[in-house]
């Protein structure tokens, strides 16, 4: 074959490999789907990543001034929330009744607090946070900026220094024990819908029908995920009942923590609970379960601000 007919042919070649590969990539996509524009909906068939995951999200970011939390005595935790202009955020659209809520949970979910900081003029949020073993814990900030029309859930990591000793989740149960009351949990969670959490409480066996209002509700709810502590929606059901919706996004094992208020004290019922059809893995082998009173995992040592 002369020359340039070979040259030819080899040019055409190409064309042909290249022309595939187009087609490959209009057929697969992009590796990374392009983020929507601030205050632009996310309109794609992608699944909307769980809150709390990410420490930044819309054009929003977590900022901790503190970087460690003392085993104790609490110590003043500050952070801020920083806008798209790179500013710290100064005003909020309220939610249960609260501009901000704080989740400070450690990896393996235990010594779990929901805290409400307070907001100085600079945009500085800040709270005392005390926990009670050392650790890796996750600190979750829900909260909705007022130049936006949905709230966002951010997460950060932040180190209590000391031997740290992981304990296993507690096994899935229908009722929980708090200072002397029983909590009990009726419903399911579905993987991929919205499930009906229905909770009853009683004490010395009779049920308590006097339960106080608690951030605007009879009751307030947390749901996270075992293994990398998604926060997930949920919603109260009801003004009269300690009812919820609550969206999965995903099989596997979920931790439920209730907060409800009586005799004017809020105290944290805490639960286990798999979707449907998954059974909890078991422990892993060589864990010691130093007890409820020790490792955070149903103990009322709560705190709520």
């Amino acid at each position: 074959m002369r020359t340039p007919v070979r040259l030819a042919a080899f040019g055409l070649g190409l064309v042909a490999v290249f022309g595939a590969a187009a087609g490959a990539g209009r057929l697969i996509g992009p590796d990374v789907e392009p983020a929507p524009a601030h205050g632009e909906a996310h309109t794609s068939g992608a699944p909307r990543i769980p809150g709390g995951l990410q420490i930044a999200q819309g054009g929003y970011r977590l900022s901790p001034a503190t970087t460690r939390l003392t085993v104790g005595e609490p110590q003043p935790f500050a952070f801020q929330v920083l806008g798209p202009d790179g500013k710290p955020v100064t005003s909020y659209t309220r939610n249960h009744d609260k501009d901000l809520h704080l989740i400070v949970v450690r990896r393996d979910l235990s010594g779990y607090q929901h805290l409400h900081p307070v907001l100085g003029a600079d945009g500085t949020w800040s709270v005392p946070i005390g926990v009670d073993t050392p650790g890796q814990y996750r600190v979750l900030a829900d909260f909705q900026p007022a130049a936006e029309p949905e709230a966002l859930t951010l997460g950060v990591d932040v180190p209590a220094p000391g031997d740290y000793q992981p304990v296993p989740l507690p096994p899935a149960a229908r009722t929980a024990e708090v200072d002397g009351y029983t909590v009990t949990l009726a419903g399911d969670l579905a993987a991929g819908a919205s499930s009906e959490l229905d909770f009853t409480v009683s004490r010395d066996g009779k049920p308590v029908t006097d339960l106080e209002p608690y951030l605007g509700a009879l009751g307030h709810l947390v749901a996270l995920r075992d293994g990398d502590l998604a926060y997930l929606h949920v919603h109260p059901a009801s003004e009269t009942a300690l009812s919820f919706e609550a969206e999965v996004p995903s099989p596997g094992v979920y931790r439920l923590y209730l907060d409800f208020q009586h005799a004017g004290k809020v105290r944290t019922a805490e639960f286990t609970a798999t979707t449907t059809g998954v059974t909890q893995p078991p422990a892993p082998t060589g864990t010691a379960d130093p007890g409820p009173s020790a490792d955070g995992h149903g103990a009322d040592g709560h705190t709520h601000d």
